[in-house]
């Protein structure tokens, strides 16, 4: 399974996985009947599923991550944020999982505890996620952070991370993407992209630091680039002016303010055709894409559509 999921990350042929957000509740069942009924795991190469993003409750990340992948034999790429938890609990939950066959793991620094829904909660944060990366490192080498063997030795895990899609001075995302390929990433995922010339600058960028990493697997890393349709005027206007690390161009802004004039229909018309434009454009130039939607699995069913 693993290896197949490698090989099309590897290959020139489409590679699609779409974020899961778990529910807040006690179970990931009903997402998972959602996404059989619209037959959405047939058009993927895999999934992920988030740890609290914004620091908001959720069903744990890596027990629902377990549940999607045994219900549709593909990987999922599980989400753990250093935010919450220290380097023992880390080891212990990447341990746990191997076990379970879990072996593709989002590297995240998350998103500060001030953002939580929860009353005082405290982060823990260690480090950023190079930690992580960095015991994942370890323990693909048979040894804990503290460099005592494991018995038995895990299988083999794969570590993704994550990347702004622009800044200002593109060289700080350089200067991240390279540090986190240093640290053993085999994939990185960025920020939502809405730009052509800014998906071909990551990607040279994303080049030039396989060329300069001092790690031999950053050889066979792959850039996948992240895409997040708007449909509403409020969410593109909020994206572009709220969320660091992501650009959404002018004139996509002015055409979704003219059509939310004319009224909900329309607005979501012209939306779904700018995003479906952007996916399929983005798809052409590097078929590498992580699809965001909040869990709005019929319109990752309409983007990808045929391809």
């Amino acid at each position: 399974m693993f290896e197949q999921f490698c090989k099309t990350l590897h290959s020139d042929k489409a590679f699609i996985t779409i974020e899961i957000t778990p529910p807040h509740g006690s179970s990931i069942k009903p997402t998972i009947e959602k996404i059989k009924e619209l037959k959405l795991h047939e058009k993927v190469a895999g999934f992920s599923v988030t740890d609290n993003p914004l620091a908001k409750l959720k069903m744990s990340g890596v027990l629902s991550a377990i549940q999607v992948q045994q219900a549709f034999k593909k990987p999922v790429i599980a989400t753990m944020s250093m935010r919450d938890k220290n380097k023992l609990s880390l080891q212990s939950t990447l341990l746990g999982a191997n076990d379970f066959d879990l072996r593709c793991i989002l590297a995240l620094t998350g998103d500060p505890a001030k953002f939580s829904d929860q009353p005082e909660v405290k982060g823990v944060l260690e480090r950023d996620s190079t930690l992580l990366l960095s015991i994942i490192y370890r323990l693909n080498n048979g040894f804990d952070y503290s460099n005592k063997e494991l018995n038995p030795k895990p299988k083999p895990i794969y570590p993704f991370a994550v990347a702004n899609a622009y800044a200002k001075d593109m060289s700080r995302i350089k200067k991240k993407m390279l540090k986190k390929l240093n640290y053993g990433a085999r994939g990185i995922i960025t920020q939502p992209v809405y730009d052509i010339e800014n998906a071909k600058r990551l990607i040279e960028i994303f080049e030039e630091c396989k060329y300069e990493s001092v790690r031999e697997t950053a050889k066979d890393a792959e850039l996948i680039l992240g895409q997040f349709p708007v449909v509403r005027a409020r969410t593109a206007n909020f994206i572009s002016d709220k969320v660091p690390g992501i650009t959404v161009p002018k004139r996509i802004i002015e055409e979704m303010d003219l059509a939310a004039m004319d009224g909900a229909k329309r607005e979501q018309e012209v939306g779904f055709a700018i995003s479906k434009g952007i996916f399929d454009e983005i798809l052409k130039l590097h078929p590498k894409v992580h699809l965001m939607t909040h869990n709005r699995f019929d319109l990752c069913s309409q983007l990808i559509g045929n391809n």
